[in-house]
């Protein structure tokens, strides 16, 4: 019997670990994985405000990753981040996912904030913290997070990021095609 593939996820995080984790077995259900969290700096704003700086933030806390535990099968980065759009201030995450063999990333839905929690963030405060002032909440982020709620927990943070980390697997699942090299 061969050992579980070990899941390094650049956070603490309670529901990224689990998003990461979740995401992995949806894709490899007849593979055994475990997951575990580590506290990697992003580099990046605590509040990234532009998808760029969002992307950057994922990759360097995937490589931080990398570099603190090597022996892992794989490494993965998510970072939430907002930007300006014409409707307003969106909210999104990225996810990045390195191997030995290839990387892969990419992007979860977006959605307006409010502007009582957008304009607490264009003020300088985390989306987090926002979201715990307005709604009278403590510590959201590590719970149902914005897009819980956003939607009445109809979508909770965890299944917002496994999505994305589903999707960052792709070029895991087709190694017989060619993905564009990582530029972040």
């Amino acid at each position: 019997m061969t050992s579980p593939t070990r899941l390094m996820v650049a956070s603490t995080n309670p529901v990224k670990i689990r998003a990461a984790l979740g995401g992995f077995q949806h894709m490899w259900p007849d593979r055994a994985f475990t997951a575990e969290g580590l506290s990697i700096p992003s580099g990046v704003s605590d509040q990234p405000m532009s998808d760029v700086e969002t992307l950057r933030g994922a990759a360097q806390r995937a490589a931080g990753a990398r570099t603190a535990q090597p022996e892992a099968g794989y490494w993965i980065g998510i970072e939430g981040g907002c930007a300006e759009s014409a409707g307003g201030l969106e909210t999104f995450a990225w996810v990045v996912v390195l191997g030995r063999e290839a990387s892969g990333r990419s992007r979860t839905g977006t959605f307006l904030l409010p502007e009582e929690v957008a304009e607490l963030v264009r003020g300088g405060m985390e989306l987090g913290h926002a979201d715990d002032t307005v709604f009278g909440r403590s510590n959201s982020k590590q719970e149902d997070g914005s897009v819980g709620l956003m939607t009445g927990g109809v979508i909770d943070r965890a299944a917002y990021y496994e999505h994305a980390v589903v999707l960052a697997l792709i070029p895991f699942r087709q190694p017989q095609l060619r993905f564009p090299a990582a530029s972040f």
